[in-house]
């Protein structure tokens, strides 16, 4: 599992222009069972994605596809990490 953490490095006005297009990106990759939770920092300096069931080279291939990133409105931070606690109900969202 992988935690994304997005900084924008770019005004917001330039993040704008590209919102709706990163949202299509998102939109597919739920729809392929690549993302489980999305959004906004607060403030909003950037955003964070919650992915699985990719190795960090296909995240890689992934958020290449991202047009923050094609664009260099953002900073990348790919953390990987196990869960091995989490709340009941969650087994099998997180393959454990």
């Amino acid at each position: 599992m992988f935690v994304v953490l997005l900084r924008y490095t770019q005004p917001l006005s330039a993040i704008d222009v590209h919102v709706e297009e990163h949202r299509r990106f998102l939109d597919r990759h739920y729809a392929a069972g690549n993302f489980l939770a999305s959004g906004a920092k607060i403030p909003r300096t950037g955003g964070v994605i919650l992915a699985h069931r990719l190795s960090r080279a296909e995240l890689d291939a992934v958020l290449a596809e991202d047009p923050f990133k094609r664009e260099r409105l953002a900073d990348y931070e790919v953390i990987e990490f196990r869960p091995s606690k989490f709340a009941p109900g969650l087994e099998s969202l997180l393959q454990v």
